[in-house]
């Protein structure tokens, strides 16, 4: 690992420990794009209630609110100083994080209660299988609603389209 990314986790660490010290808990998130900019964050759960407001989320709606949508960058590394959750992995995932690096996984939270692994776990089974009752009832309205964003948004929808069809091959 370079100089710089060293700094980075090591930067994501100290934010957790300061959020610590405010009554948060203890994770720091920091994204950095290779075109140079880097936007830093803290688990905000309980300053915000608000259940998804972990670190690499935040760092993510951060970023968007300042440089518009990530997708369009495909050099965007997180570093985190804990193992990121299902959820915060899917979202980094979905915005095109490249790489993740975290400086503190299961065998370091497991013992004070950070553990992901019943988390990952879980969301191994299938669709509908993970603790939560799923329902799907088709209402034929909702269709239109899809057909009128792919209306406004011909090029977009076409991509995803193309994308969607390329990955279920």
């Amino acid at each position: 690992m370079s100089n710089a990314e060293t700094n980075y986790l090591q930067r994501a660490v100290e934010l957790a420990a300061e959020n610590v010290e405010k009554g948060g808990f203890p994770f720091g998130a920091v994204l950095v794009s290779d075109s140079g900019w880097v936007t830093e964050a803290v688990n905000e759960f309980v300053t915000d209630h608000d259940p998804t407001a972990h670190a690499e989320i935040q760092a993510l709606r951060h970023a968007a609110r300042e440089h518009g949508d990530l997708a369009k960058f495909n050099d965007l590394t997180m570093y985190a100083n804990g193992k990121p959750c299902p959820m915060c992995m899917a979202a980094m995932v979905n915005v095109g994080v490249k790489k993740i690096v975290f400086a503190a996984g299961d065998d370091i939270g497991t013992p004070y209660g950070w553990d992901t692994s019943a988390s990952y776990n879980n969301m191994r089974n299938a669709f509908g299988e993970q603790g939560v009752v799923v329902e799907y009832e088709r209402v034929e309205q909702a269709k239109d609603v899809y057909q009128r964003w792919f209306e406004l948004n011909p090029t977009e929808a076409q991509a995803d389209a193309a994308e969607t069809t390329t990955s279920a091959s």
